[in-house]
């Protein structure tokens, strides 16, 4: 049996880098959002420090996030977001989530 995974993942702004980071999550999102398995993918922009994003992602099982990983897109975000943010990321199994 297969199950979500859920990506939480925050990208903190370098100083002055803070458009180009948001240039480069508002061209990634509609591509992972196309992506088959993909069941979510949105920015949320941290309201106590403006340099700060939350990415929410949300894939049908594990092969999803892999297949993802490996896509041209995804493959120059991550030659990219180095040089403008700070970056940590929580992979996520179901706990108590609502159906």
């Amino acid at each position: 049996m297969t199950s979500a995974v859920k990506i939480a993942a925050v990208r903190t702004a370098r100083p002055s880098k803070v458009d180009d980071l948001w240039l480069l999550l508002d061209e990634m999102a509609p591509q992972c959002r196309a992506e088959p398995g993909n069941i979510r993918w949105d920015v949320w922009r941290d309201r106590s420090q403006h340099n700060r994003f939350v990415l929410d992602e949300l894939y049908q099982d594990s092969a999803a996030v892999e297949a993802h990983h490996a896509t041209p897109h995804y493959q120059r975000y991550l030659g990219r977001v180095g040089d403008l943010a700070d970056r940590i990321a929580f992979i996520c199994d179901p706990g108590l989530v609502a159906t």
